[in-house]
């Protein structure tokens, strides 16, 4: 992984925290950042298109790919399987591309076995009421539903200590501020400024 000049960079966040607005903001604004695209075994939901949100696949699919080793991580959620194309991802940072994977924290205890280089980022809400307060808002679920997911969350969040970044999203424009300010820097690093700009650091040497 050390070849790549792109870096991989794991965000994870309780469903709520505001994470995919994020994200979204995020690489609508920095252009050498892109999203890893899952495969999942869960129903497409109206809005989302096959290979932009995700690969939507069957169970049967699924489990052959995984039999093949093709995920770099992998794992059921509320009764959906999702994983992440170790090729796909690969090839994305070697055309110096950094990559989000928008994994929860059981993979990104895998990932970062596996690749170790990798960064990684917790979303927090300000709140336990604002986190309930937004899956209310969305007007999706029922409050059995809501209560399921304010469990999870929790449950979630005492991972958060395993991320080298937090940011709490209270205000968006901050807390995109604050994810954009870890992407910069990290492009800054010696390594990726000597892949990038190795003839302009000949030429002032010389």
């Amino acid at each position: 992984m050390k070849h790549s000049s792109g870096t991989l960079f794991i965000i994870s966040a309780p469903s709520g925290a505001g994470k995919t607005s994020l994200v979204k903001a995020l690489t609508d604004d920095l252009n050498h950042i892109r999203v890893s695209v899952s495969h999942t075994t869960r129903a497409m939901r109206p809005g989302e298109r096959d290979g932009v949100n995700y690969h939507f696949v069957d169970r049967a699919e699924f489990e052959r790919m995984n039999a093949q080793g093709d995920f770099l991580e992998q794992a059921e959620v509320f009764g959906n399987c999702y994983g992440t194309s170790r090729s796909a991802l690969q090839q994305t940072l070697d055309q110096g591309h950094d990559l989000i994977l928008e994994i929860d924290w059981q993979g990104a205890q895998q990932v970062r076995k596996l690749m170790p280089e990798t960064r990684s980022i917790f979303i927090l809400p300000p709140s336990q009421q604002a986190l309930r307060q937004r899956l209310t808002n969305r007007g999706q679920d029922s409050d059995e539903i809501i209560e399921g997911r304010m469990r999870e969350a929790v449950s979630e969040m005492k991972h958060y200590d395993e991320y080298e970044y937090v940011i709490i999203n209270d205000d968006f424009a901050t807390a995109l501020e604050d994810l954009k300010a870890v992407f910069r820097a990290n492009r800054l690093q010696r390594d990726g400024q000597q892949q990038r700009h190795g003839e302009l650091l000949k030429q002032l040497l010389a």
